[in-house]
């Protein structure tokens, strides 16, 4: 067992090195866990915004969607979409919402694990929080189509308005309103993160591949010649 977690924890770096081969050693450290804090910071912060302009809204009407929530007008922009058959934004991603927190928190702490690994399986560890900005993508995507596409035929305005798809980046129009979307610093924290851990692994290989080898080289060097002395003791 203790072969097989050497195998994925790896070598650690060695203690008699110079200034500069420490910092090496500590780069991917620095950018891994830089990656989790961007990610943790990310949840405080809203990931998506929405502004509609209606006639009877000089000032427009305001949303800030959250991980876990959604704030500004929601009321408002309900009842509007209310006429149009549309449900209300409180209905979409309830699962996603809910555990939205408990799963960046579990990425980020993947991250975080990373820092400890100096194999090829630090991918593994890190490929959540790298997907991450993606899977936020589809699902809000999916949502937006599935609220879009999916109006209720019985509403005020239905015969007015045809099954769309809203505008998930820059303007769109839904009769006479004006949208305009775009993503949130939350959003991009988490696609920081990304980056950061891209960085991180670039740095990880380089410092820490040399190591794996030279273990790996010496191991098969040590079962050579545990045959070799097994072969010759046979032979006496």
């Amino acid at each position: 067992m203790s072969n097989v977690w050497q195998s994925i924890v790896g070598p650690r770096a060695p203690a008699d090195v110079d200034d500069e081969k420490r910092r090496e050693y500590r780069l991917p450290s620095i950018f891994l866990g830089l990656a989790a804090l961007s990610l943790i910071i990310s949840i405080f912060l809203p990931y998506w915004n929405l502004t509609l302009e209606a006639p009877q809204y000089p000032k427009g009407l305001h949303v800030q969607t959250y991980v876990n929530r959604l704030e500004g007008d929601v009321q408002e922009i309900d009842g509007l979409n209310h006429y149009i058959g549309m449900r209300p934004l409180e209905e979409a991603a309830q699962l996603e919402r809910s555990l939205s927190i408990i799963l960046i928190s579990v990425t980020a702490l993947l991250v975080v694990s990373a820092i400890f690994i100096h194999t090829k399986w630090v991918v593994l560890l890190a490929l959540p929080a790298l997907l991450y900005p993606i899977l936020f993508v589809a699902d809000m995507y999916f949502w937006l189509r599935s609220f879009g596409q999916n109006l209720d035929p019985t509403a005020a305005l239905s015969n007015y308005i045809e099954p769309f798809v809203p505008t998930f980046l820059g303007e769109g129009l839904i009769g006479q309103f004006r949208t305009i979307s775009s993503f949130g610093a939350g959003y991009y924290l988490a696609c920081l993160a990304s980056v950061l851990i891209l960085v991180g692994l670039y740095f990880h290989r380089r410092a820490y591949k040399p190591l794996v080898d030279a273990t790996q080289e010496k191991a098969q060097g040590s079962g050579t010649q545990d045959s070799g002395s097994s072969g010759a003791t046979g032979e006496v």
